[in-house]
């Protein structure tokens, strides 16, 4: 087996608890996300790991394949790590379960990345930022990027800094997108790091990978997705699907 999917699937949320399980348009989220991921034709397996028997109930009766993990771990990492250990896999995508607008391709350009390419063992994917209320929205983090399109840092803050005669629209901002895909083999690298300075300050783990030196190669899409982290999140996300079962594509 080449490739797996995993959706690490907390139901506790300090700002949005059991949202996975929310409602939408008659399917919990996390089908959502589970039947867009089961459309990228890069997966060999799609695994939910879930920490709570209700999560675990419902993902079954839509028909994944889902595992029960320790609800110690802290981090989706480590939860997808006890996964996958016994598991004789090349690649792994991390897809994040609070994503119901994922589009499959994204899985599949992560992959494709790692496989062409043997001195990529972790990508993930950004997405040029033209609007600037999200440019500084805290909540979205940005990347700014090397002449390579390797990461050179990840931050809540707005960067980089822009002078006052600077056009946003006429600059190249990035924005991360939470998706991942890693080698076997850097995973448990990763996951056996300790937690950094900058990780602790930014709430962002991948800045323990650029802080022990490795590298993030970044894939610029021009695909969106909306992560769900508050009430508001969620009803775009419906007004949007909504949108899109009248015909409408935006």
């Amino acid at each position: 087996m080449d490739v797996i999917g995993v959706i690490p699937a907390r139901y506790g949320s300090t700002r949005f608890e059991g949202k996975i399980l929310a409602n939408i348009m008659g399917k919990p989220m996390i089908q959502h996300v589970w039947e867009r991921a089961k459309q990228a034709t890069s997966l060999d397996d799609l695994i939910i790991a879930c920490d709570n028997q209700l999560v675990f109930e419902v993902a079954k009766a839509f028909g994944a394949n889902v595992v029960f993990t320790a609800k110690a771990h802290t981090c989706g990492t480590d939860r997808i790590a006890e996964v996958v250990n016994p598991l004789d896999v090349k690649v792994i995508v991390n897809i994040q379960a609070d994503e119901p607008l994922l589009e499959p391709a994204l899985i599949d350009q992560l992959v494709l990345s790692i496989l062409e390419d043997k001195d990529v063992y972790i990508s993930t994917l950004a997405k040029r930022i033209n609007n600037f209320d999200e440019f500084i929205d805290k909540n979205i983090v940005k990347v700014v990027l090397d002449k390579d399109n390797f990461a050179l840092y990840f931050s809540r803050s707005p960067i980089p800094y822009l002078s006052e005669d600077i056009d946003i629209s006429r600059t190249t901002i990035y924005k991360h997108l939470g998706l991942y895909a890693y080698t076997k083999e850097f995973l448990f690298t990763f996951k056996n790091l300790a937690v950094s300075g900058l990780e602790k300050s930014e709430r962002l783990e991948q800045l323990r990978v650029l802080e022990n030196g490795f590298r993030i190669k970044v894939i610029e899409t021009s695909l969106e997705t909306i992560g769900v982290d508050t009430q508001e999140d969620l009803d775009k996300v419906k007004q949007i699907l909504q949108r899109k079962t009248n015909g409408y594509s935006s």
